[in-house]
């Protein structure tokens, strides 16, 4: 069978797509649970607009550590990234786009502040076949 050729792999998607983004703060319970909550309060009072999440000290969905997450519209997009780029205070950070495909929004349109974690993308059903 022969490759599927660039452009029948890949999709042309209008940004407008996005619904939100999520931005998923890990952390250790016991290492770095301080550095977590200092993060947060400080998303909370800069950014009030934003929506905090549950902590999670168990894993959950495809997120192979602990984390919380941050969802936010787009408008705060280009403020909050940056600030978050820069005050993350060491922890890692998954930055997705939500467009209603959540594996490919936990890969392919994924950006990682700090190490990237492999996630658990099994957890999804495929909306496509490969």
């Amino acid at each position: 069978m022969p490759e599927k050729s660039r452009a029948q792999t890949t999709s042309n998607k209008h940004p407008s797509a996005i619904a939100e983004y999520h931005a998923h703060i890990y952390y250790d319970p016991t290492a770095s649970r301080g550095r977590a909550e200092h993060v947060r309060e400080r998303i909370a009072a800069e950014f009030p607009q934003a929506r905090l999440g549950r902590w999670h000290d168990e894993l959950v969905g495809p997120h192979p550590q602990s984390m919380y997450q941050v969802a936010f519209p787009g408008e705060m997009l280009a403020n909050f990234v940056p600030w978050l780029m820069l005050n993350r205070d060491g922890l890692t950070v998954l930055l997705h786009p939500e467009t209603g495909d959540n594996y490919a929004d936990h890969s392919a349109h994924a950006a990682w502040f700090g190490a990237v974690l492999p996630l658990r993308l099994e957890v999804f059903r495929k909306s496509r076949s490969d």
